[in-house]
């Protein structure tokens, strides 16, 4: 460990540097060597790594929704050129072209603490060792190495010796137990996160070889924090116990704000954002509109939970826009007047025509709603009908077949009965 920290001895003094700017003010508070000062040091240069990183995570978010997005294609690639790796290669880096995905910027954040990490730990190394590095001199040295948190030297490990930790002014004993519950702490926070994760904010309709591979992670990155954490100092440990909490507080404000679609955690959001534009008869937020204007550009590709959203917004007599905003829907009834008429500018319902029986369209049917007698022409007699209106005499060919068949006879040739009928 300690080699592969010296490769990252470029950035200590810039780490230290920070601690030191840190420590003056909380020294001042609590006093120079206490731990509280050198604690809350290391936590506020964690605060302070995490807040430049977040647009990394905000392309972490939409690398891993894009990377879930893309599984069915990759694995219809892994099927057909199961036989040829290279080929299987080059279409997986075509497909990452064409869409627009780095399967590397899910783990641009780790990528980016880790020199500070390392450079932290470094540091914590020279505190227990009694060396100077960067901006630490003598004076700051001596005041590192008095600072106890909870009973625990800053610099110690779970696996110093007793002359180590005596030296330090502390005991085994005081060591190991903050050192453990700080290693199952930081483990709870990292499994808890990457089960939040999987239960709440992944894509339930779609099963890929993506969502076993962070089942599986959920539970090696525990252990693997279990195993590392008993070789960390106190002070890295404080580190990583505080970038899992900040980690976890982010993962909890991303779901419940803007949750990936098809999961659990969209179906809450848009019940939420259903009831809440349904109060206030329009989108008030611009993240809310956002996720509207991303709701109507999907159309007929928009899963159980957005149809769901905009049929309820339409029963409500509202309409989503393309453009994220929700006005009154034109298909709203009518509003009615307290003696039931429609009031001004309100257009009525267009009734729908009864439909008729077969009888009725034989004789002609009933007359049609609103036409007055009035509009019907005076009806003439027989003896008063000109010459040229009556019907002729003659029989139009196949008039007898149709009397009969009104008449509930059968249609057709006529089956001869049998002689036992007779």
């Amino acid at each position: 460990m300690d080699t592969i920290a010296s490769l990252f001895s470029f950035i200590t003094t810039p780490v230290s540097w920070v601690i030191v700017q840190f420590h003056k003010v909380y020294g001042a508070i609590f006093g120079p060597d206490t731990g509280w000062a050198w604690g809350l040091s290391i936590v506020s240069l964690v605060i302070l790594i995490r807040i430049c990183l977040i647009p990394l995570f905000v392309k972490q978010i939409k690398s891993t929704r894009a990377m879930q997005t893309l599984q069915p294609e990759m694995k219809k690639i892994q099927e057909r050129y199961k036989n040829d790796k290279q080929r299987q290669s080059e279409e997986m880096m075509k497909l990452y072209k064409e869409t627009g995905t780095n399967p590397l910027s899910s783990c641009l954040p780790i990528l980016a603490q880790s020199p500070f990490f390392f450079a932290l730990y470094h540091v914590l190394n020279g505190i227990a060792t009694g060396d100077t590095i960067g901006v630490i001199n003598e004076s700051l040295l001596a005041s590192a190495r008095k600072a106890h948190i909870f009973g625990a030297p800053l610099a110690a490990k779970f696996k110093d010796g007793s002359a180590t930790v005596q030296a330090l002014g502390a005991t085994v004993t005081d060591v190991r137990v903050v050192t453990a519950v700080m290693i199952i702490l930081m483990s709870a926070s990292q499994f808890y996160t990457q089960r939040q994760l999987m239960t709440k904010n992944v894509d339930t309709t779609v099963k890929t070889p993506f969502m076993q591979q962070q089942k599986m992670l959920m539970y090696v990155f525990p252990v693997m924090f279990a195993v590392f954490g008993i070789n960390f100092p106190v002070g890295v440990l404080v580190y990583w116990l505080t970038t899992n909490v900040w980690t976890m507080g982010q993962q909890m404000y991303v779901i419940h704000n803007n949750p990936t679609p098809g999961s659990k955690a969209q179906a809450a959001y848009l019940e939420r954002l259903t009831k809440h534009v349904m109060n206030h008869g329009k989108a008030r937020k611009r993240s809310e509109r956002t996720i509207i204007k991303a709701i109507v550009a999907k159309g007929r590709d928009r899963n159980e939970f957005e149809r769901k959203f905009i049929n309820g917004l339409n029963k409500a007599g509202l309409a989503a826009q393309a453009d994220g905003t929700v006005i009154q829907s034109e298909s709203q009834a009518a509003v009615q007047t307290e003696d039931g008429s429609p009031a001004s500018g309100a257009t009525p319902k267009r009734q729908q025509p009864k439909r008729q029986s077969k009888s009725q369209r034989q004789s002609g049917g009933p007359k049609a709603a609103g036409e007055t007698e009035a509009s019907e022409p005076t009806s003439l007699s027989k003896a008063e009908e000109p010459e040229d209106a009556k019907p002729a005499a003659k029989k139009q060919p196949g008039s007898a077949n149709r009397s009969k068949a009104q008449s509930g006879q059968r249609k057709g040739p006529q089956r001869p009965k049998s002689p036992s009928k007779k």
